[in-house]
């Protein structure tokens, strides 16, 4: 997991700052830019207490002050779900604009800009914190003197807040909390992206059946950009099945916890349900490094990127006398009808 935690932090590392650059800031980019940085920050809030418990083998050892049990607590549980969940509705929000791209062409030239994008993207990150806002004040750490190994130790405990207790009861507390998250964080976004997912096929299908056409008729430019969005498109709808390939299963396993512990029913062993969360979130870490090499196998303009900045010795000059025809603008990218910049 350490080596596995490094190379998953430096790949979405890189392919922040590919998309960071100036020429890659396009709608379509922004809102893959800000999925790489939900899902760095995701890793890298509990990275130091994972190596610290687990790496340099201290998890045996009393965790105190209660400060420290905090920060435990709010850097492997709230700041994490807080991006993971931000993650999550930036996926949607990719998956529902290319859908618009696709579709709905005259649409795109009013919704699918710049500043719509950032204000849609904020809001999300705003939903998202509203979600776990909660979560900061849930608990209360306190200070508790116990015997442990024949002598004497201090450690802290938690329980619920009081304000919690007084205002809605534990119970109705969590149940809420977990039915919003399942419903609205879990099953609802997999369910409309796999919704997406299949109409982007169609129109992918459909517009492989254009281009067919335009390449008999010798319409070499407009075949060349069809071929161009297709490949975008598709890109996207791989990026958006690694998601739901590895969302679904976690989605149905919250969705089994929760139902477990507010109907005080036995579907699955407790030990099973924990065993596949363990899994899914190994391989959530393990797809982002995927994602990493999907950028680089399946987009000219980010392998490009990729390649000036950390291949070449200068980067600006590379940029500057890149090929300026009118189809691509060395400020935006490539251009399509919809002021798209294409991958």
């Amino acid at each position: 997991m350490p080596f596995l935690l490094i190379v998953t932090i430096i790949a979405n590392t890189l392919i922040v700052i590919v998309l960071a650059q100036s020429h890659m800031r396009t709608p379509t980019n922004l809102v893959l830019l800000a999925m790489a940085i939900a899902d760095l920050l995701t890793l890298l809030f509990p990275a130091p207490w994972y190596f610290y418990m687990y790496t340099f083998g201290n998890h045996n050892k009393i965790l105190y002050p209660c400060s420290a049990c905090y920060a435990y607590h709010l850097m492997i549980e709230v700041l994490p779900a807080f991006f993971h969940t931000a993650s999550i509705w930036l996926t949607l929000l990719l998956a529902g604009q290319r859908y618009i791209y696709v579709c709905h062409l005259t649409t795109a030239r009013t919704w699918c800009t710049v500043p719509r994008v950032c204000k849609a993207m904020i809001i999300i990150f705003i939903m998202a914190l509203c979600h776990q806002s909660t979560r900061f004040a849930d608990r209360e750490f306190t200070a508790i003197e116990f015997i442990w190994i024949n002598s004497r130790r201090t450690g802290c405990q938690f329980e619920t807040a009081k304000w919690v207790k007084d205002s809605i009861g534990e119970d109705t507390y969590y149940i809420l909390y977990y039915g919003f998250r399942i419903v609205f964080v879990h099953i609802g976004p997999c369910a409309l992206l796999v919704l997406l997912n299949v109409l982007l096929l169609k129109a992918l299908r459909k517009s492989q059946r254009k281009r067919e056409k335009l390449f008999t008729e010798n319409r070499k430019s407009e075949c060349i950009k069809l071929r161009d969005s297709n490949s975008t498109t598709i890109m996207l709808i791989v990026i958006v099945t690694v998601f739901l390939m590895l969302e679904i299963p976690l989605a149905v396993t919250t969705l089994l916890h929760v139902m477990q512990n507010a109907l005080s029913i036995e579907i699955a062993e407790y030990e099973s349900l924990n065993t596949t969360v363990l899994f899914t979130n190994f391989f959530i870490i393990l797809s982002y490094p995927i994602n990493f090499a999907i950028y680089c196998g399946m987009s000219k303009q980010f392998r490009q990127t990729f390649t000036d900045l950390f291949l070449y010795s200068n980067y600006t000059v590379s940029v500057t006398h890149r090929d300026c025809s009118s189809r691509y603008s060395a400020v935006n990218g490539p251009r399509t009808s919809t002021n798209e910049t294409i991958l």
